[in-house]
């Protein structure tokens, strides 16, 4: 049985959210040949991490006799905090970290197989082999040192996560708010098609795919106004004045939902940018084209 204080739990849960940091920046560093800060905050820490190690370190507790019960019980504990914690930042954020839906016998893309067989096995690693030199190490500290390391550590966190956290979520808003001016520009379009039809005497109006870019939408949606424009000075009396109105109403949404855009694509925010940048493979099935821009609009800002 572990016997912490618990300064020196939290002493552990640290060095593991660092170590995890170091591992795992490093190897999406190596395959993307260029450095990348992993993770969901600024700094050098990823709490997956240390809350997997504590949690192999604690449902392995009363199985220590016994290599097999062990694996069983990393294999459950790490599977279930993955998905539990999968499945809350999507329903947060709008948004995976990870997803392992290119995987065989995987559950929503939140967990597989593969990694909860890999799972238990690190389990192994950390309680047979790992953990004990770091434990040597940290009882090798004196006490007042850990927990001077620890108070400063927790501050610097806290200070971090919160940030990280509110960036999220503030992310989130943009997604959404990028989507919705999509939908409205969509709707625009085809209320324009419908015009268009109705000037020209034609039964079917142009309609657009529903999956084209939004970038190519707003494209479409200033021609078809040039168009309205090239018939209200060619016919002008095929235009009722309602139709006026709507046409004016129709191009001071369009204004309107444009600014949306630009306001929302901006990304002034620096913890937003450490987001995108630090999670290559994030990813949104809802707001997969948004989340994409904003993906574009982070790297161009990395660039200049």
């Amino acid at each position: 049985m572990y016997h912490y204080t618990a300064i020196q739990w939290l002493f552990f849960f640290y060095f593991y959210c660092f170590f995890g940091w170091i591992f795992e920046s490093t190897f999406v560093s190596v395959k993307s040949k260029k450095f990348v800060n992993r993770g969901f905050m600024r700094g050098p820490f990823l709490p997956i991490y240390g809350s997997g190690a504590i949690m192999m370190l604690v449902v392995s507790m009363p199985f220590q006799e016994s290599i097999f019960l062990t694996y069983i019980a990393g294999c459950v504990g790490a599977t279930v905090l993955e998905l539990v914690t999968g499945v809350a930042m999507e329903a947060l954020f709008k948004v995976r970290y990870w997803d392992y839906s290119n995987q065989k016998f995987n559950y929503k893309g939140h967990i597989c197989l593969s990694s909860t067989i890999a799972w238990g096995f690190l389990t192994i690693l950390m309680t047979e082999f790992l953990h004990k030199g770091v434990e040597k190490i940290v009882f090798a500290i004196p006490g007042i040192l850990v927990s001077v390391i620890t108070v400063v550590l927790t501050i610097c966190i806290t200070i971090d996560f919160t940030l990280s956290f509110k960036a999220a979520l503030d992310l989130r808003d943009v997604l959404v708010g990028l989507e919705k001016a999509k939908e409205e520009m969509e709707r625009i379009q085809k209320r324009l098609d419908v015009i268009i039809a109705i000037a020209d005497n034609e039964r079917e109006s142009r309609r657009q795919e529903r999956s084209q870019r939004i970038d190519e939408t707003m494209e479409n949606i200033e021609e078809k106004f040039n168009i309205l424009k090239e018939h209200l000075l060619k016919r002008p009396a095929d235009f009722v004045e309602d139709m006026r109105e709507e046409i004016m109403e129709l191009r001071s949404k369009y204004a309107i939902e444009k600014e949306h855009r630009i306001q929302f694509g901006r990304l002034r925010d620096i913890y937003q940018r450490a987001l995108l940048k630090g999670n290559p493979g994030m990813y949104s099935k809802r707001f997969g084209e948004a989340l994409e821009e904003l993906k574009r609009a982070a790297n161009e800002k990395r660039k200049k």
